[in-house]
């Protein structure tokens, strides 16, 4: 199955490793200053010019790559265990 993440980008729910929100996450200066590192070294793909609400750490090619979607952590949470979700 895969997690849709904005525009047309989709990564394999077995590849994600993280989903996080901006907003709550740039309190800490470690998270700061992780992204700007990550995005220095090629490592951050932004999905779209819209104004990024959740950021996803996905392995890629046996890569760590991080996506800045539009979409808000949750939705993306919800959308990542309905697959799972027993009927």
């Amino acid at each position: 199955m895969f997690l849709h993440l904005g525009e047309n980008v989709v990564v394999p729910i077995k590849d994600v490793i993280g989903i996080f929100d901006i907003e709550t996450t740039m309190y800490s200066s470690d998270t700061s200053q992780f992204l700007r590192m990550a995005e220095e070294d090629g490592f951050v793909e932004r999905i779209t010019e819209d104004k990024s609400k959740s950021f996803v750490i996905a392995e890629v090619d046996k890569k760590s790559k991080i996506f800045l979607s539009p979409i808000s952590s949750s939705t993306l949470c919800k959308r990542s265990q309905m697959f799972y979700l027993e009927p």
